[in-house]
């Protein structure tokens, strides 16, 4: 079983965590959250992410973990960067919830197969939404003059 690792903006990835423990409560051994504070220096913040991800990677002798940040470039994914090592970690940036839920979803997968999984969640997940009457109202129907005025 594969862990993740959210390395977001404060208060991203403790938010996004309790997100994926409303849907998944069985999960909170599964998944831990770094919010990278503006105060506190990116060291320190790979210090502590360095030992969290030591703790997940260190449950069982086959553990992986994937990482999870919020924008690439930015502090937490530069931190996350210098945290994975590309064979028991890996690193995703981008994370929306969809990601995250589907990263749960399949944490049974093998890492590569989670990693895949997790980015095809976070890009299905992102689409325009028509505008429509909400479902417990009928449509206005309109006379026809109100159409010919609202045409000139």
């Amino acid at each position: 079983m594969n862990s993740i690792l959210l390395i977001a903006h404060a208060p991203l990835a403790h938010a996004l965590r309790q997100c994926a423990l409303h849907v998944f409560p069985d999960c909170e051994q599964d998944i831990a959250g770094i919010d990278v504070q503006p105060n506190v220096s990116p060291e320190e913040t790979l210090a502590a992410a360095r030992i969290t991800l030591a703790q997940l990677l260190g449950r069982s002798p086959r553990a992986k973990v994937l990482v999870l940040a919020d924008v690439f470039g930015a502090t937490p994914c530069n931190v996350a960067q210098k945290l994975v090592d590309g064979t028991h970690s890996r690193l995703v940036a981008g994370v929306n919830l969809p990601m995250l839920l589907r990263a749960v979803t399949y944490r049974h997968e093998p890492l590569d197969a989670q990693v895949q999984r997790a980015i095809a969640g976070g890009t299905s997940g992102v689409m325009q939404v028509a505008v429509a009457a909400p479902q417990n109202q009928a449509k206005r129907k309109h006379s026809d003059q109100e159409i010919r005025d609202h045409q000139q």
